[in-house]
């Protein structure tokens, strides 16, 4: 079974054709060894209400996994959690925190990252929505974390049992 995916770039810099988007394509790249079809990669602004919409918009369109990457550290612009907390139904602290330690492992700051993962509500319509880091390390971190857990969590959401 594919997983329709959407991953978001969070960058002033490549939203303003300043810099090129390394992390999203490597973040679709990644999740298709975990059966993930990332139909669309979206880059956005360092903007809340930018980054919400583009969010709602994946899900609206399908999306059962929305992948974001950039704007979760500790600057001003770096807005992502806020942006996705309000759109989320339950989080998944124990997630996040994985990503954030298996980044520490090569990474001391990586623990700087305010990422959340969560789903958008219980049932066959709800989306699980990551936020990853900015970096090509950090999207890496994420996609090892989550990649495993992803059919599981789909399968949770369309009623599925757990496994005996």
């Amino acid at each position: 079974m594919t997983i329709a995916a959407h991953v978001i770039t969070v960058s002033d810099r490549c939203s303003r054709g300043e810099a090129t988007d390394l992390s999203g394509p490597l973040a679709a790249k990644l999740l298709a060894e975990y059966g993930v079809e990332a139909r669309q990669v979206d880059v956005v602004p360092d903007d809340q209400a930018q980054i919400q919409a583009a969010i709602g918009r994946a899900i609206a369109a399908g999306a059962r996994l929305v992948f974001t990457t950039g704007g979760t550290g500790v600057s001003p612009r770096d807005v992502t959690p806020e942006a996705t907390a309000p759109l989320l139904a339950a989080r998944l602290d124990g997630v996040a925190d994985a990503i954030r330690r298996r980044g520490e492992q090569h990474a001391p700051m990586a623990c700087l990252s305010r990422g959340l993962v969560g789903i958008t509500s219980r049932g066959p319509q709800a989306a699980l929505v990551v936020n990853a880091p900015g970096s090509r390390g950090g999207v890496s971190d994420a996609v090892e974390v989550v990649g495993p857990l992803i059919s599981h969590v789909i399968d949770q959401l369309n009623g599925g049992d757990h496994p005996r």
